[in-house]
């Protein structure tokens, strides 16, 4: 099917939402075929030009760990000389640490995000820290980003549930959460990283935050499609208020250090019921999925994401 879908807006819904999208970073950082730096900036510049608002770029998280975004520093220079690190459209990068922070800050960054987990096995595995350890290390690399006038973002990390130890209480998520906006991150993205969340549990979560004094316009929504239930969740997402959701082009991407963490939810797909609710995103989708097809050619596999299958036939 060619097009759009029909409009039939949902009341008590956002009227617009910000796509915070992620295929540059989380989408790539995975793949084990080496996608050269011009294709990546070219991608870059795609998704900029397909009209989504925040295009996340790259991660200064060191080779050893994910080699497929060892260009970093590469890459941002071609973005610099291309005018978008200076552009309305914000470029963040994933920072571990300070040194990670050193990096993003002599490429030019003026965004950068930390990535945090929920759990105490995903901490030590991800980051070498335990859950409570996990704060000392990133104060300093908030605190001064904060001071270099670059504002900060953080990633919580199996919110929902974690392939070691099971379903994660809500309390502890929200715990993690607040301590982290604390330390002055500005916005917090809710992953559910091996896909295991339902609508009721999205809802009990964000409701959790609310209770705990946490308004939603602080909070973001970053799900996995493992067991289909992605656009389910963004739905109970956007009834409980959220305006910020995080998806893939193409649906590219999952968790390098959580086997069963499968592909991040399409922003074809999202766009697609986002457009078909009333919701204004602002995304070209045609030209968008053009973007994940001219990706999946260099990727040399099919996109996985169904809106692009059935627009581009």
């Amino acid at each position: 099917m060619n097009g759009l879908p029909m409009v039939v807006p949902e009341t008590g819904l956002p009227d617009r939402v910000t796509i915070y999208e992620v295929g540059a970073r989380d989408g790539l950082q995975n793949e084990s075929r080496a996608v050269p730096v011009d294709v990546k900036a070219e991608f870059v510049h795609r998704l900029v030009t397909a009209g989504l608002p925040v295009v996340e770029a790259t991660s200064f998280v060191h080779p050893r760990w994910v080699p497929q975004l060892a260009d970093a520093a590469d890459l941002m220079a071609r973005l610099e000389a291309g005018g978008l690190v200076d552009g309305p459209v914000p470029l963040p990068v994933l920072v571990p640490n300070e040194r990670g922070l050193d990096r993003a800050l002599e490429a030019g960054a003026r965004h950068v995000a930390i990535f945090a987990s929920a759990t105490e096995t995903f901490a030590r595995r991800n980051l070498n820290r335990g859950l409570d350890e996990q704060y000392a290390m990133f104060e300093p690399v908030v605190l001064r980003a904060l001071g270099a006038g670059v504002d900060v973002r953080a990633y919580v990390s199996m919110c929902f549930g974690d392939p070691w130890e099971g379903p994660v209480p809500i309390e502890q998520v929200v715990t993690t959460g607040r301590r982290l906006l604390e330390l002055g991150a500005a916005q917090l993205s809710l992953g559910d990283t091996i896909g295991t969340g339902t609508p009721g549990h999205v809802t009990a979560l964000v409701r959790a935050f609310e209770a705990a004094g946490i308004a939603t316009e602080r909070l973001a929504l970053h799900v996995h499609d493992t067991y289909g239930q992605a656009l389910a969740n963004v739905l109970a997402g956007l009834r409980t208020g959220l305006t910020t959701f995080d998806a893939s082009a193409g649906g590219l991407g999952g968790c390098p250090y959580a086997q069963s963490a499968t592909g991040n939810l399409a922003t074809e797909d999202l766009v697609w019921m986002l457009t078909g609710l009333g919701i204004q995103h602002g995304v070209d989708l045609a030209y968008l999925a053009a973007t994940s097809t001219w990706m999946a050619g260099h990727l040399g596999r099919p996109s996985p994401a169904r809106v692009v299958r059935a627009i581009t036939g």
